[in-house]
C-alpha cells in the first residue's frame, strides 16, 4: 500500500503552528502511518486513518454538520480510507454521499486539522483508533442536502454556535481555525 502521499502531507502539517495537543497527534499518527503498512484499511484493528469534510461557505460564517447516527454526536462529514491514499478525496467522497451536495470544492489541498480519537467497540470490532485528516471544502448553502442512513439530520451551523452542539475541543480547534481565517 502506498503511504508517500499520507506521510507528505503529514509531514508538511507538521511544520504549520499547531497546538501542542494537535502536534502531538500528527506525530502520533506520522509514527502509525511508518509503522503499519495496512494504515488505511480497516482490518488494521489498533486503528487506521480516516478521511473528514470541514464543509463551509465562502463567507466562512457556517458549517455543515451531520448529528451521525451511530455516534448521536454532532461532528463534521467524513469516513474511512478503505485504501484510498488521497485522504482529500476520501473528505471529499464521504462529504458528497453523507449529504447529497454535488458542488462541494476542495479549498486546500493540505490538511486543515488533525485529530485522533477513540472509537468504542461495537459489533465485534475491538475499541480502536481513528487517525482522522480533516480538510477544508467550500459548499452553497443554497443546494440541497439529502439525508444519509448514517445521520440522524444535517443542518448548516454558525461557526459560533457549533460547540454548543458539540463542545469536543476537536471541534472547538476547527471553529478556531476558521474564525483565525486558516485553510
Amino acid at each position: 500500500m502506498h503511504r508517500t502521499a499520507v506521510l507528505k502531507l503529514l509531514r508538511a502539517h507538521a511544520t504549520r503552528p499547531l497546538d501542542l495537543h494537535e502536534a502531538a497527534m500528527t506525530a502520533a499518527t506520522i509514527h502509525f502511518v511508518e509503522a503499519h503498512a495496512d494504515c488505511l484499511l480497516r482490518s488494521q484493528l489498533s486503528g487506521h486513518l480516516t478521511g473528514s469534510a470541514w464543509v463551509v461557505d465562502t463567507a466562512r460564517t457556517r458549517t455543515l454538520l451531520t448529528h451521525h447516527r451511530k455516534l448521536d454526536l454532532w461532528l463534521q462529514l467524513g469516513g474511512h480510507a478503505d485504501g484510498e491514499p488521497d485522504l482529500a478525496g476520501v473528505a471529499l467522497r464521504e462529504a458528497q454521499e453523507e449529504s447529497g451536495l454535488t458542488r462541494l470544492r476542495l479549498a486546500a489541498a493540505a490538511i486543515f486539522d488533525l485529530d485522533r480519537h477513540r472509537i468504542p467497540e461495537r459489533k465485534g470490532v475491538p475499541e480502536h483508533w481513528h487517525y482522522d485528516l480533516r480538510f477544508l471544502l467550500e459548499a452553497d448553502p443554497a443546494e440541497p442536502l439529502v439525508v444519509s442512513g448514517e445521520s440522524k439530520e444535517l443542518a448548516w451551523v454558525n461557526v459560533s454556535a457549533v460547540t454548543a452542539l458539540n463542545p469536543e475541543e476537536s471541534m472547538a480547534r476547527m471553529v478556531r481555525k476558521t474564525r483565525a481565517g486558516q485553510g
